[in-house]
């Protein structure tokens, strides 16, 4: 048995590591990148003036989708206000745990679907939604609700949002100067003294390589920070409601459940706390597999929880 604050440890030290390969694969990658593509257009110049131009576009892109998330989102998902006398349950809770948790209480809103599910968003603690289908309401006990709650309000504690905002950043830069050296070497090749050396020839080769497997590559490391913010979620469930056994048959049930959520998409997937789709979620899945997914599978989640004390 581990007790919670070692199992919180871990999982940090574990997203850190993630995070920090993470970076350092998009410096490389940005690189040579747009080394190659100085090289290709026959000036001395290193590239990474494409490289801020790219930076800059998938940073504004990606800030207003940041930004309104939560207006996105919540449109997109036909939700509605809560309210203490239709949800009453809904609201208690979150005000008790977020008085426990230390977190100011956000918007809280209820989507109309009878698949239990629910997901937070916001760009930090003061800006923060939390949002449950009538499904979950209905299916699970308090402590069962607790736990859930519990685990949406530890993302936004972790500023969760926040972070894979700044990785979509950096997937949006690889893949748009990736993209833009492909693309560009297909309508005609241009020459210069720097190409014509081995250097230029080898540095050319390295920055199509990167062009075609760096924003795939970048692509899995998000999708593996994403799975490793659900462990962390989980742990921190577990250290504000002290009952893992809540957030456990909670993660049971949804899993067990087999109705699809018809209000979320794949641009929304990633913020539940079980996948909506319903695919590959209740037991092991290969490693393959797991590679493309954004939540680890149900029988881990639970494994890891059953271990804390």
């Amino acid at each position: 048995m581990k007790n919670i604050y070692e199992v919180q440890s871990a999982n940090k030290i574990k997203s850190a590591v993630i995070a920090v390969l993470f970076f350092a694969f998009v410096a490389i990658s940005t690189y040579f990148i747009a080394l190659a593509i100085g090289i290709y257009n026959g000036y001395e110049a290193s590239g990474l003036g494409f490289a801020g131009i790219a930076l800059i576009i998938s940073g504004v892109s990606t800030f207003v989708s940041y930004y309104f998330s939560d207006k996105i989102v919540l449109g997109i998902s036909r939700a509605r206000i809560a309210n203490s006398r239709e949800d009453k349950l809904f609201t208690s809770v979150a005000e008790n745990l977020c008085i426990g948790a230390g977190l100011p209480r956000p918007k809280l809103f209820v989507i109309e679907d009878s698949a239990p599910n629910a997901f937070a968003t916001g760009r930090d603690p003061d800006h923060a939604v939390v949002c449950v289908t009538t499904g979950l309401l209905e299916k699970l006990t308090r402590t069962e609700l607790e736990g859930v709650i519990a685990h949406e309000l530890s993302h936004v504690k972790n500023y969760d949002i926040r972070l894979m905002s700044i990785v979509s950043v950096m997937v949006g830069l690889i893949a748009l100067l990736g993209d833009f050296f492909l693309r560009s070497s297909f309508h005609g090749r241009r020459s210069s003294n720097d190409e014509k050396n081995g250097l230029g020839a080898v540095v050319l080769i390295i920055g199509i390589i990167f062009a075609i497997l760096s924003p795939i590559i970048a692509q899995l490391i998000q999708l593996a920070i994403s799975r490793r913010r659900e462990f962390m979620a989980d742990a921190g469930s577990v250290a504000i409601t002290r009952q893992p056994q809540g957030l456990i048959t909670a993660l049971e049930k949804i899993s067990a459940d087999t109705e699809p959520l018809e209000a979320a998409n794949k641009a929304t997937a990633h913020l539940y706390i079980v996948s909506p789709f319903k695919m590959g979620i209740k037991g092991n899945v290969g490693l393959f597999a797991n590679l493309f997914n954004t939540h680890p599978p149900i029988s881990e989640r639970i494994a890891v929880l059953q271990k804390m004390s």
